[in-house]
């Protein structure tokens, strides 16, 4: 159990502060006492999630209706999720669970926190790059992380990240802080393993007067407001979602390459449901639950479930990311951008 422990702790330790403070959700915090310990009848399923809100409540109905099943949610970000299921190592709930974050996911398996579900209805059509080979999480959906702007603001969008350390920047943009964000995370380790130079460009982002703003929405609404003009690393989905709601934003992917960040699934070893788990797995990889995930702007696994609105997976530009081991590696480039932002 102290193995267990340390390895849960490891895994939330990159996201702790975005555990504490939350991230606003008030769905998370009204279906919080809803998941909790006790005797779980045949038709219950405790499904934890990291979202997006629109989008977990949309599965959630539409599998309750399909299966018959009744569905506990728990919403909150990547870091909670981490968080509530150490709290809890010693009487586990969840049956299922939803992470952000597919280098978070690979630490619960290493921690032996998953168990292998291998003959998924439609795993052999989901990303093999977002999905792990033994069946323990599944890469149902992803995110691209781009430079996100006002286009009230931005006569000229920019082509490259090193764009961003130019005067006419000066002071005019911001980044959602990767002690809040798992998707900034991701962007900063991928970026920094991908091009050699990353290091250089971040401390140049800085000089010029680059701000850490909060999670992802803080940073995001910054643009939307005019307060800043770009969003490095911001979160395509939602970029998309606010310029469909009418905001003047528009994202654009660097040349040279940019991060796709998965978002997984997996069956949770001490699922008391696990045929309950299985069919959850199923739905969101299934044609029905791919359409939902892309009705949320989200990049689905299963490259042949069209998307609407948005840019294609094949049309990013991307840099080669490996998320294997790379939990412990994102805590020391987070260790490294604090100490250049400090």
């Amino acid at each position: 159990m102290k193995k267990r422990g340390m390895k849960m702790l490891a895994t939330a330790g990159i996201l702790c502060s975005l555990a504490l403070a939350g991230c606003g959700n008030k769905e998370a915090t009204n279906n919080e006492d809803k998941a909790s310990a006790k005797p779980k009848e045949s038709n219950v399923l405790t499904v934890y999630s990291a979202g997006p809100e629109g989008l977990a409540t949309k599965v959630q109905e539409a599998f309750e209706a399909k299966t018959g099943l009744k569905v506990e949610m728990f919403q909150g970000t990547t870091g909670k999720i981490l968080s509530r299921m150490e709290a809890e190592k010693n009487n586990p709930v969840a049956d299922v669970v939803v992470l952000a974050s597919v280098a978070s996911m690979e630490g619960l398996k290493e921690a032996g926190e998953l168990q292998p579900y291998k003959e998924a209805k439609n795993g052999d059509k989901i990303n093999s790059d977002w999905s792990d080979p033994d069946g323990n999480y599944y890469g149902y959906s992803a995110s691209a992380l781009g430079i996100a702007y006002n286009t009230k603001n931005v006569k000229e969008a920019p082509a490259e990240w090193a764009d961003l350390a130019k005067a006419n920047w000066k002071d005019k943009i911001n980044i959602p802080d990767p002690s809040l964000s798992g998707s900034a995370v991701d962007f900063i380790f991928g970026y920094a393993n991908a091009d050699k130079s990353a290091w250089d460009t971040i401390k140049a982002w800085k000089t010029n007067g680059l701000q850490v703003s909060g999670a992802n929405k803080e940073a995001l609404d910054g643009v939307i407001t005019g307060a800043k003009d770009a969003t490095i690393s911001g979160v395509d989905y939602m970029a998309y979602k606010a310029k469909a709601d009418g905001e003047p934003v528009e994202i654009v992917y660097p040349k040279s390459g940019t991060v796709v960040s998965p978002r997984a699934v997996g069956v949770l070893k001490e699922a008391k449901n696990v045929d309950g788990a299985k069919q959850y797995v199923d739905f969101l990889l299934s044609d029905e639950g791919q359409k939902l995930v892309t009705g949320a702007y989200l990049l689905p696994g299963n490259k042949d479930i069209p998307v609407k609105d948005r840019a294609a997976l094949a049309d990013i530009p991307q840099l080669k990311v490996s998320w294997k081991g790379a939990e412990k590696q994102q805590v020391e480039i987070l260790n490294q951008f604090n100490d250049i932002f400090r």
